[in-house]
């Protein structure tokens, strides 16, 4: 059965198929994803603090967003 992709891979997929063709064991799959998710994370976190500095967000403001239902 052959699917067609409707939007190209990006980069980042592409080294992970490089990495999955190696036929890696499951314990290395587990430390990629860990990997990747400390990395996310810690973007997440740099972008979060980049912008409580140029838009003066405060830690109530952030609670505050916590505790919305709708984010």
């Amino acid at each position: 059965m052959q699917t067609s992709l409707n939007t190209p891979l990006t980069s980042l997929q592409l080294e992970l198929l490089r990495i999955y063709s190696f036929n890696p064991t499951t314990e290395d799959l587990q430390e990629v994803k860990t990997i990747l998710a400390k990395y996310f994370a810690q973007k997440f976190t740099d972008n979060v603090n980049k912008a409580v500095i140029t838009e003066n967000i405060t830690d109530s403001d952030l609670d505050e967003w916590l505790k919305d239902e709708n984010q």
